[in-house]
């Protein structure tokens, strides 16, 4: 029932957001629609507690450093962007482009600065969008969120860590923040809220720029998956398990792994 009212405020807040921006997005200047999207974002955690018994902690703010910087975290759900946006000023985000099939959606995109992925024009494409968005993120000084593993993972497991981050804070000349997060074990990727307590996101520490893009990943990779691990423990209160690697599901596809599918991983 918590989870059911949960999702109906979700689409009703969203909605009313979405149509609060609407006359600002002709306007000059991006302030006024960030400024709506932050209340937005407050707006949903406060849903989260009140409505869904979800309570939000947040660990490790004076770990983020001075000026630019990439966010590179753990994606288990939904609710992980709305906890995350409020707590970071002049934060842009990295997102994909099925977005802007939502009517008005696009526009707001831009007036908040996010960088936009071409997902379906391969490789190149892909890359050329990020350059452009990094750039505008650069001149802009803007903080930027990436999930480095592409998709929503379940909890328990994860994905490979993309390269993007790394080519992301290279060009920047910025750290990466890595930050972890339980809050999988409430709302789980698209699914509504089910389950009550508290949902912890966790700055780690920065890693620095200049390594080379392999070491890179493993340190990112590691900082995040073992914190993670023991928030998801704290969560369950069961023991920290270590999440597997998973193969990427197919685009739109969420991914539900099973024994078969990481026998087959293991064997490829």
């Amino acid at each position: 029932m918590r989870g059911t009212l949960f999702r109906i405020t979700y689409w009703i807040l969203s909605i009313f957001y979405v149509l609060a921006s609407l006359p600002f997005l002709a306007w000059p200047g991006h302030g006024p629609v960030r400024a709506i999207i932050k209340s937005y974002t407050r707006a949903i955690n406060l849903a989260l507690r009140y409505l869904a018994g979800i309570r939000k902690e947040v660990r490790g703010r004076e770990r983020l450093p001075e000026g630019a910087f990439v966010i590179g975290a753990k994606h288990q759900s939904w609710g992980d962007g709305f906890l995350i946006y409020p707590e970071v000023p002049n934060l842009a985000f990295v997102t994909g482009d099925h977005l802007e099939r939502f009517p008005l959606v696009g526009g707001i995109l831009k007036k908040l600065g996010a960088i936009v992925i071409d997902t379906c024009g391969g490789g190149e494409k892909k890359a050329s969008s990020l350059a452009n968005g990094m750039e505008q993120a650069r001149a802009d000084g803007r903080r930027v969120l990436i999930y480095p593993e592409g998709h929503l993972a379940p909890v328990g497991y994860h994905f490979r860590y993309k390269a993007g981050v790394w080519h992301m804070a290279e060009a920047m000349g910025a750290p990466v923040v890595p930050v972890a997060t339980n809050i999988g074990v409430f709302w789980q990727q698209q699914e509504k809220p089910r389950r009550t307590g508290t949902a912890i996101i966790e700055f780690l520490e920065p890693i620095p720029p200049g390594l080379p893009k392999a070491e890179f990943i493993t340190r990112l990779t590691e900082a995040v998956e073992a914190r993670t691990a023991e928030l998801v423990a704290e969560a369950t209160g069961g023991p920290v398990k270590r999440a597997p690697l998973i193969p990427d599901p197919p685009n739109g596809f969420e991914a539900s792994p099973t024994p078969e599918d990481l026998a087959a991983f293991k064997k490829a």
